[in-house]
C-alpha cells in the first residue's frame, strides 16, 4: 500500500511539472511588475456567465504553448469587468457602484476600469504596452493558435509599424502559428 501511495504521489508531481498554467496577477500588481522588469500586460477580460469566456480559460489559456509564452513576455491579469473588485490604475479608483451581488453569476452592471477601456463584449483581451498604454482590444474567443498571433505581434513590437488595415492584413496572412492545439 506504501508503494502505492509513493507512486500516486509521484505522478501528481510529475503532473503539475508538466502542467504549465498562467501566473495572474492583479492589475495592481502587474503595473509595479512593470516598474521592475518591463513587459506588456494582457488582460482577460471576462464575466462569471459568459461561455466563450470560459472555453478561453479551457482550450486556449490552459494550452502549454500560451500559458509559457504568456508567463515569458507578459504579466497577466484576470478581470471580471462585472465584478465588484476595487482597482487603482493610472492614478484613479475603478469600481463597480451598480453592482447587484444577487446577480454574481448573472448579468451585471459593468465595471468602470471595463467602460475606461470601452470593453462591449466578452471575452475582450486587452492589451497594454510596457507603461500600462492601452494598445488595442482582442473581442471573442480565441483558439490558442489565434491568440498566438496578437501575443506574438506585440511582442515583437510588429503593431508600432502598422499604419493600415492592409498592413495587418499581411502579417495576418505571413503568419505561421506554432502552438499546439
Amino acid at each position: 500500500m506504501k508503494k502505492v501511495l509513493s507512486l500516486i504521489a509521484l505522478v501528481l508531481v510529475a503532473t503539475n511539472l508538466s502542467a504549465q498554467e498562467i501566473n495572474w496577477v492583479t492589475l495592481e500588481k502587474a503595473v509595479e511588475l512593470q516598474k521592475k522588469n518591463p513587459k506588456k500586460i494582457m488582460i482577460d477580460a471576462y464575466t462569471n456567465w459568459c461561455g466563450p469566456c470560459k472555453m478561453l480559460d479551457k482550450n486556449t489559456f490552459q494550452n502549454k504553448d500560451v500559458a509559457a509564452y504568456v508567463n515569458k513576455h507578459y504579466y497577466a491579469v484576470k478581470f471580471n469587468a462585472e465584478g465588484d473588485e476595487t482597482i487603482n490604475f493610472k492614478g484613479n479608483v475603478f469600481k463597480n457602484p451598480s453592482y447587484n451581488a444577487a446577480n454574481a453569476n448573472k448579468r451585471n452592471s459593468a465595471h468602470q476600469l471595463a467602460s475606461y477601456f470601452s470593453v462591449r463584449s466578452y471575452p475582450t483581451i486587452l492589451f497594454l504596452d510596457e507603461q500600462a498604454e492601452f494598445l488595442t482590444p482582442v473581442i471573442g474567443y480565441k483558439t490558442p493558435q489565434q491568440l498566438e498571433l496578437y501575443l506574438k505581434l506585440f511582442t515583437a513590437n510588429q503593431h508600432v509599424n502598422m499604419k493600415t488595415q492592409d498592413d495587418f492584413s499581411a502579417y495576418y496572412s505571413a503568419f505561421k502559428p506554432e502552438f499546439s492545439n
